[in-house]
C-alpha cells in the first residue's frame, strides 16, 4: 500500500520516543513491500532560509520534512500556535508535493491509500490529507493529556489539548494503541462511538542493545534512572525512596540519564532529601553511553506515575540490566513481577525502596530475572511483527461516513495538588 504517515519528530529530529518509533515503523514497512512517505518537520527555531523543505528518500523511505514558517512561536511559551503553525505547514506541503505540484512539473503525483497520524499535534494535517485524498485515517494514540495529569484536565491548555486528542479519535477510521492499558484509557477518555481500537506493542531492535551477564556484587551498587525529566516519570519518587535505600546499602548511588522541564526540580529535591553526592544527572547521553550504562548498574529503577508502554524497559531488559518498575499502564505489561523483575505501586515510596531493596540483597534472584526479561523479547516486540500487525490494520481500515460533531465533555476538576514547580 501507498502509506502517508504524519508525525512531528523523525530523525534527525528526535525529540522522545515517538520520533525512534515513527523511524523503526517506516524501515520497515518498506521492508514489508509498502511504499512510504512520511510527512514530518525541520528542528524547532529555524525556518525557510535556514532549513529549507527537503524532500528525500532515506533507507527506502520517502522523507518531506517541512520548513517552519517565519512567524515566531516557541513550542514551550506557545505551545498550541506553535502546533497549529505546524499544523498549516505540513498541509502546505502535502498538498503542494502530494498532489504533483512540485519543481519540476514533469513529477508525478503520488496518492496514498491510508494516511496514518501519530498522536495528537498532527491532528489537523492528517485529518486534513485524509479528507482532501480521500483515504482512511489510522491514528495511533501514544499518550492523552488526562492520563498524563492523573485524569483530570481543568487547565486551559489541557483542555484544548484533551479536546484536540478526542477530534483525531473521533476523526479515525482505525486507532492503534501500544498496550491494552493505554486502549482502555482512550475508549474511556473518548468512546464509545469511535472506531475498533487495536494493540501493537512497540518494537525493539534486540541486535541494537546487546546483552551483558551482570558482574559480581559491588559494595557500591548503582541504579540508573534512563528517560524523560518530567513529573509523570516519576524521579522524585526514586529521590526520596535513596535515603531508605542506603541505609540498608550504604553507597548506593543514583545515576540520572535525560533531559526535561523539571531537571531544576529535581535537583531540588535531591537536596531535599539530602542524597546529591549521591545522585549524578547526566543530561542526554547516546545509545552507546546509554548501552555502557545499563551494562553496568546494578539495576535500572523505572518509577513512573503514568507510562503509556515503556519502552526504556524493553531496552534495559535486552541487554541484562535488572528491572525494578511501577506498575504503571504500559510498565505492569512489559514487566511480569517477580519473575521477570520487581514492581511497586506508582507514587509509593516506601514499596519502590522494598523493591530496589530486595533485588539489590540478591543480586543472583536479579541476574536469573534480567536473563528471563530478556528471553521475554520474541517476536511479539520485534520492528517485523509491528509492521506486519500495522499493515494488517491499514488493509482493514475503512473510511468511515463522517457526521458533524459537537465539542466533547471535558472531565473539570482541580488537578492533584503538586509542587509548584509543576505549574
Amino acid at each position: 500500500m501507498r502509506v502517508l504517515l504524519v508525525s512531528w519528530e523523525y530523525p534527525p529530529v528526535v525529540v522522545g520516543g515517538l520520533g525512534r518509533h515513527v523511524h523503526h515503523l517506516a524501515t520497515e514497512l518498506v521492508a514489508h513491500g509498502h511504499d512510504v512517505v512520511v510527512l514530518t518537520r525541520r528542528p524547532s527555531g529555524t525556518d525557510a532560509l535556514s532549513h529549507p523543505t527537503v524532500d528525500t528518500v532515506a533507507e527506502g523511505v520517502r522523507v518531506i520534512a517541512v520548513a517552519e514558517d517565519p512567524p515566531e512561536f516557541e513550542f514551550g511559551t506557545d505551545m498550541l500556535p506553535w502546533t497549529l503553525a505546524m499544523g498549516h505547514s505540513l498541509i502546505r506541503a502535502g498538498l503542494r508535493i502530494l498532489a504533483g505540484e512540485r519543481m519540476s512539473p514533469t513529477s508525478p503525483s503520488w496518492t496514498p491509500e491510508v494516511v496514518h497520524a501519530h498522536d495528537w499535534l498532527v491532528a489537523h494535517p492528517a485529518i486534513t490529507l485524509a479528507e482532501f485524498f480521500d483515504v482512511p485515517l489510522v491514528s495511533t494514540i501514544h499518550a492523552t493529556e488526562a492520563g498524563r495529569h492523573s485524569g483530570w484536565v481543568s487547565g486551559r491548555i489541557n483542555r484544548q489539548v484533551h479536546s484536540v486528542e478526542w477530534w483525531l479519535a473521533a476523526e479515525s477510521d482505525a486507532i492503534i494503541t501500544c498496550s491494552a492499558s493505554m486502549r482502555d484509557e482512550v475508549h474511556r477518555l473518548f468512546g464509545p462511538d469511535i472506531a475498533d481500537i487495536q494493540v501493537i506493542h512497540n518494537g525493539i531492535d534486540v541486535t541494537t542493545w546487546p546483552f551483558a551477564e551482570r558482574a559480581a556484587a559491588d559494595d557500591a551498587p548503582e541504579l540508573l534512572f534512563a528517560g524523560r525529566l518530567e513529573y509523570e516519570k516519576g524521579v522524585q519518587d526514586l529521590l526520596a525512596a535513596l535515603p531508605r535505600i542506603r541505609r540498608t546499602h550504604p553507597g548506593t548511588t543514583l545515576t540520572v540519564a535525560g533531559t526535561g522541564t523539571q531537571h531544576d526540580w529535581l535537583l531540588e529535591q535531591a537536596r531535599k532529601h539530602r542524597v546529591s553526592k549521591a545522585v549524578r544527572f547526566l543530561g542526554a547521553v547516546d545509545h552507546d553511553e546509554l548501552v555502557r550504562l545499563m551494562h553496568r548498574c546494578a539495576a535500572i529503577v523505572l518509577p513512573s506515575r503514568y507510562e503509556p508502554f515503556g519502552i526504556v524497559a524493553l531496552e534495559a531488559a535486552a541487554t541484562g540490566a535488572p528491572l525494578v518498575v511501577s506498575t504503571a499502564g504500559g510498565l505492569g505489561e512489559a514487566v511480569t513481577a517477580p519473575t521477570t523483575g520487581l514492581s511497586f505501586e506508582p507514587a509509593d515510596v516506601a514499596g519502590l525502596a522494598t523493591a530496589v531493596r530486595t533485588m539489590l540483597s540478591d543480586p543472583a534472584a536479579a541476574a536469573a530475572r534480567a536473563r528471563r526479561a530478556r528471553d521475554r523479547l520474541t517476536a511479539e516486540f520485534s520492528w517485523s511483527e509491528v509492521a506486519d500487525r500495522t499493515g494488517g490494520v491499514y488493509l482493514a481500515a475503512k473510511r468511515r461516513v463522517r457526521h458533524p460533531v459537537g465539542r466533547p465533555f471535558i472531565p473539570q476538576r482541580p488537578l492533584p495538588e503538586r509542587d509548584p514547580a509543576q505549574s
